[in-house]
């Protein structure tokens, strides 16, 4: 994996077939499939600043990166979360599902292997769950 310095975001060659071409990505591509795979997950009631699944058609797909870092080295990748969570749900087992569910969904989009994911709950979600 190369780093492209020209652009103004960091991107990722993924695939490099010399007959074809060559894929990249941005790593703001990544944080945006980390942002929505982490709020799918019952129990996480938005990313940090207030994010939602719901938000994203009328906010744009670039906003599901707040509340997300993400650092690709050598082709692995590494993911800060930062969540809201609902109230009444366990945060250890929310925690787990956004982990298993944004690994996944990384792996599975952009071939990168994930070294790990860290979750951090930034508040809790008092209103009722649906």
């Amino acid at each position: 994996m190369t780093e492209n310095k020209n652009a103004k975001r960091n991107t990722y060659t993924i695939y490099d077939d010399n007959t074809v071409g060559t894929v990249q990505i941005a790593d703001e591509v990544v944080a945006i499939i980390a942002g929505l795979a982490a709020t799918e997950v019952d129990g996480v009631a938005s990313m940090a600043g207030n994010i939602t699944n719901e938000l994203v058609g009328k906010l744009g797909m670039k906003n599901l990166s707040k509340g997300v870092k993400v650092e690709v080295i050598n082709g692995v990748v590494s993911v800060d979360l930062t969540l809201n969570i609902k109230y009444g749900y366990s945060i250890p087992k929310s925690s787990a599902k956004v982990q298993e569910k944004v690994k996944s969904a990384i792996e599975n989009m952009t071939g990168l292997e994930v070294a790990d994911i860290n979750v951090s709950i930034a508040d809790v979600d008092m209103q009722q769950a649906d």
